[in-house]
C-alpha cells in the first residue's frame, strides 16, 4: 500500500515511521511558528491555519521528489503558480512563509532539528522586530482625489499639499464617470499624525465635495 508503483530496488522509499515523524514534526514546527507570528499580528485566522500547515505540505513534497530534478522543477513551477493566483500580502506576511516553507523543507529532507531551530530562532527573532518603534513609513498615505472636468488640477491642491505633505507624488491620472470626473492618485508622506480629518475637510472644499480617499500607502497602484 506504502510502495510506488513505479518504484524499483535501486530507488530507496521512505518507510511508515520515519514519513509520520517528518509530517507530524513538521505539524509541530507549522503550529509553533503560527503562534509566534499570530502574537503581533491582524492575519485572519484562514491565514494562520495555513502558516502552521505549510510546512507538511513542504515537507511532503520534498519526501516524494527524493532527489528527482525533474519533479522538483515541476514542484516549483506549481509553486509559482499558486503565487500568481493569491494576493499579494504584507511583507511579514511572506516573512512567515518563507520560515514555513524552509522549516518544512529541512523536515522533509530529515533533518526535524534544524527544522525546529531554524524556526524558532527566526520567528522569535521576526517576533522581535515586530516590537519595534514604527519608522517613518507609518506616515506614507496614497491618497486618491475626485475632481470635476472643469477643475485645473495641477495646483488646484499644491498650498494643502505644502501644508501637511513633506513629499508628494503624482501615481496616476485617469477619467472616470464617463469622463466627466478626473480621478488623481498620490503618494504622500504625513508631517505629522492625526491630522486626516482636517486634511480631508480642507480638500473637500476645493474638489466640489466629491469622493476623497487617504489610506495606508498602497504597494501596487490600480492604474
Amino acid at each position: 500500500m506504502f510502495k510506488g508503483l513505479f518504484d524499483s530496488e535501486l530507488i530507496q522509499t521512505v518507510s511508515v515511521e520515519k514519513f509520520l515523524i517528518c509530517i507530524l514534526s513538521a505539524c509541530g514546527i507549522g503550529i509553533i511558528v503560527a503562534l509566534l507570528y499570530k502574537i503581533k499580528s491582524s492575519s485572519t485566522n484562514s491565514f494562520i491555519i495555513t502558516l502552521a500547515l505549510i510546512p507538511a505540505a513542504v515537507c511532503m513534497v520534498i519526501m516524494m521528489v527524493n532527489g528527482n530534478v525533474g519533479a522538483g522543477v515541476a514542484v516549483a513551477g506549481a509553486f509559482s503558480l499558486i503565487r500568481f493566483r493569491s494576493a499579494p500580502g504584507s511583507a511579514r506576511e511572506i516573512v512567515a512563509i518563507f520560515i514555513a516553507m524552509a522549516s518544512g523543507l529541512a523536515c522533509g529532507m530529515g533533518y526535524i532539528g534544524y527544522g525546529a531551530l531554524f524556526a524558532i530562532v527566526v520567528s522569535l527573532f521576526n517576533l522581535a522586530l515586530a516590537f519595534l518603534p514604527k519608522s517613518g513609513a507609518s506616515m506614507e498615505r496614497t491618497l486618491k482625489i475626485t475632481v470635476p472636468e472643469d477643475l485645473s488640477f495641477y495646483d488646484a491642491f499644491d498650498e494643502v499639499f505644502d501644508k501637511y505633505f513633506s513629499e508628494c507624488t503624482v501615481v496616476s491620472v485617469k477619467t472616470t464617470n464617463m469622463g466627466s470626473l478626473y480621478r488623481l492618485t498620490y503618494n504622500v508622506t504625513l508631517k505629522s499624525a492625526g491630522k486626516e480629518k482636517e486634511i480631508l475637510d480642507t480638500l473637500r472644499c476645493l474638489n466640489g465635495n466629491l469622493e476623497i480617499v487617504l489610506s495606508l500607502r498602497e504597494s501596487t497602484q490600480e492604474l
